[in-house]
């Protein structure tokens, strides 16, 4: 360092006291010039490339301090992922803990990361959904918990039942807001009386899961399927589900009222004593399904496909849009007053406690 530092001032001294005079030498090509003229013409010579060296000097320095910070940056960068990997690894062991807050704690904790990483954030809604798939297993396996043929009405709320699952669920269903994975398998769950309420849950595959008394208010559903799962006595209401596959699922005494239900496939469900007030079913498909005592009144099924649909004693009201030239009395609709405007639900998450009446449908 010391040589080239000293080669540095030897370097400037030559171009400071030597060039200028070489400079005005060459300028004047064997011509004569006075003293005074000679000496201020170096002098302006050496001024200027006193101010060239001065400019390179600040450029350098520049450089170097956009080096070291670059550096700096990269560094603070490894050691920010470094952290972050060790907190994943830690959330991770925690959900595999048998303590219940050490596992819910674990949840959290990946939700965070997810929220302040963008690298972390689909494998963290991937494990999320592998994390309800093997503790929620349905039909349920495991002993001590309620069995499938249990009555739902015996049966406690998620979030008391198994905590740790209702808070991934939850977790899930916020952070599907940004929609990666498109496609995320949460099939064969066992999600009864489970708080869905405002959760994103797009793209999400709950073929075959039960849901039953559910409750899933608010909640987007777009391009969610639900194949052949049971949904019946779950709250709906103001949900979202266009371009649902809702081929052969149980939707007996679900409420759908003021729903969203553009463009859902609703083929061959049974959708008996459900409650569809004020639905929005523009160009659904409920081709053989069962809507036998449903509540249609000022539901909009005006492009509705409702061939070989069952709609004996299906309610309807005059602000109930039908096809046009589709026989409502040929169908056994029973028409009746409508009720007017459908009061918001102050308190949806009370549908998971609430007790179910017995379907007259079997």
């Amino acid at each position: 360092m010391g040589a080239a530092a000293l080669a540095a001032i030897g370097v400037l001294a030559v171009v400071l006291l030597v060039l200028p005079t070489l400079v005005v030498d060459h300028d004047l090509a064997g011509g004569r010039l006075a003293a005074a003229d000679r000496l201020k013409a170096v002098n302006t010579v050496r001024t200027t490339l006193l101010q060239v060296v001065g400019g390179a000097v600040v450029l350098f320095g520049a450089y170097a301090t956009w080096r070291q910070l670059r550096v700096s940056q990269d560094g603070l960068h490894a050691t920010r992922e470094g952290h972050v990997t060790d907190r994943f690894s830690r959330a991770v062991d925690q959900l595999g803990s048998d303590k219940l807050d050490v596992r819910i704690g674990g949840i959290y904790a990946l939700w965070r990361i997810a929220d302040h990483s963008v690298r972390d954030h689909e494998a963290v809604v991937s494990i999320m959904a592998a994390y309800l798939r093997t503790h929620l297993p349905w039909p349920p396996q495991e002993p001590g918990v309620p069995p499938a043929d249990a009555s739902i009405n015996s049966i406690r709320p998620l979030e008391t039942r198994a905590a740790d699952a209702q808070a991934a669920l939850t977790c899930l269903g916020v952070l599907r807001q940004d929609p990666r994975p498109e496609w995320l398998n949460l099939s064969l769950t066992d999600l009864r009386r489970a708080d869905c309420d405002g959760l994103w849950l797009r793209g999400v595959n709950l073929d075959g899961a039960c849901l039953e008394a559910a409750s899933v208010f608010q909640a987007n559903l777009s391009k969610a399927s639900l194949i052949a799962a049971n949904l019946r006595h779950a709250e709906f209401g103001t949900s979202i589900f266009h371009q649902a596959r809702c081929v052969e699922t149980d939707l007996r005494g679900a409420r759908l009222v003021k729903a969203d239900l553009q463009d859902a496939d609703f083929s061959r469900a049974d959708l008996r004593e459900a409650n569809l007030r004020k639905a929005r079913a523009g160009n659904a498909v409920f081709a053989g399904a069962d809507l036998r005592m449903a509540d249609l009144r000022g539901c909009d099924l005006s492009s509705a496909d409702l061939r070989q649909a069952k709609l004996e004693g299906a309610l309807a009201s005059d602000l109930t849009a039908w096809p046009a030239g589709f026989d409502t009395q040929g169908a056994g609709v029973v028409v009746s007053t409508d009720p007017g405007a459908e009061p918001d639900n102050v308190l949806p998450g009370a549908a998971i406690t609430r007790e179910v009446p017995p379907l007259r449908s079997v």
